[in-house]
């Protein structure tokens, strides 16, 4: 029997297996994982999420304490390098946070004391990309001297789909049926209707596997979560795509206008950004269309908070 949506289906799906109270084993086993460590009790995980709430644009994906130590896990399925400004904004979030219920004083003489983060991304996007560390200096400007800045953060990226053979998958029986069902649903998508590539892939799934029930019992939610995760990402390297042709088509229109060598290249160099730029702001209108929210879309895409809403103003203008 498939349980009915409760309204929880813009969780993705990695928050919905590591994140949730009841699965408080499988999010210990996967910090285990990561961190080479061996502890065994569930009930000293203390899940830290931020529920529903949207910090400067962004949602977190799973967030949660073990002794002195708080993790934040994002899961991506589109390769994005500016995960560690990302984690930087949502730990002082949780740091805020923190403070005001520990009743702790920011302002006083008495040196406070925080949790160690331990920041991680679990990347299974179709992009070549290897484990390695994402560091905040390497969005600093290449002509500067980075070793000057007072602030670095490293978010260590791992990539879970099965043919890169990653350790955590060993050591994290959950994370790889995780990683298994997500491949399954792609090559089955490439046959079938997104619906029905879902249900193939819960059926399909081993007996044994530790998700397989919880999948199952939650099967409306998880459907709706897959091809939601799957829609986007779909979406997102068409919309990459046309923006870069048409970014490079601009350029060729201005360089042809212009006389001089020079002239050209700046005009090339002038389109493209100018058809990027243009085509963002389609994309933007398409994702609104389609009923994605501004805060979706600049999770989902990186676009800047300020302009997905300065396009949603516009556009609901033009409807009223």
């Amino acid at each position: 029997m498939e349980e009915k949506s409760n309204g929880k289906e813009k969780d993705r799906l990695f928050c919905f297996i590591f994140g949730r109270e009841e699965n408080k084993r499988w999010t210990l086993s996967l910090y285990n994982a990561v961190n080479g460590t061996c502890h065994s009790n569930p009930d000293d995980i203390e899940i830290m999420t931020m529920e529903d709430v949207i910090y400067m644009g962004m949602k977190n994906d799973v967030s949660f304490m073990i002794g002195s130590e708080i993790s934040l896990y994002e899961h991506q399925s589109s390769y994005n390098p500016n995960m560690p400004v990302r984690q930087l904004m949502y730990l002082g979030r949780q740091y805020d946070k923190y403070i005001k219920r520990t009743k702790q004083n920011r302002y006083g003489s008495k040196q406070m004391s925080l949790p160690i983060p331990r920041l991680a991304v679990f990347y299974n996007g179709k992009d070549d990309k290897k484990d390695c560390i994402l560091r905040l200096s390497d969005s600093f400007p290449p002509d500067e001297d980075s070793s000057k800045s007072d602030v670095e953060v490293r978010v260590h990226m791992y990539n879970i789909r099965p043919q890169y053979k990653s350790n955590l998958l060993t050591d994290c029986r959950a994370l790889s049926e995780y990683s298994w069902f997500v491949e399954e649903i792609r090559k089955n998508c490439e046959k079938m209707d997104g619906e029905t590539a879902v249900d193939k892939a819960i059926k399909e799934m081993p007996e044994n596997f530790e998700i397989k029930e919880f999948l199952v019992e939650h099967q409306s939610e998880v459907k709706n979560m897959c091809l939601t995760e799957y829609d986007e990402a779909e979406t997102m390297q068409m919309f990459k795509e046309e923006g870069r042709e048409e970014g490079r088509e601009e350029g060729r229109e201005e360089g042809r206008e212009e006389g001089r060598e020079e002239g050209r290249e700046e005009g090339r160099e002038e389109g493209r950004e100018e058809g990027r730029e243009e085509g963002r702001e389609d994309d933007i209108v398409g994702m609104l269309r389609r009923g994605k929210t501004v805060e979706e879309i600049v999770d989902f895409c990186g676009y800047p908070y300020d302009q997905v809403k300065k396009v949603e103003e516009e556009l609901l203008a033009t409807v009223n």
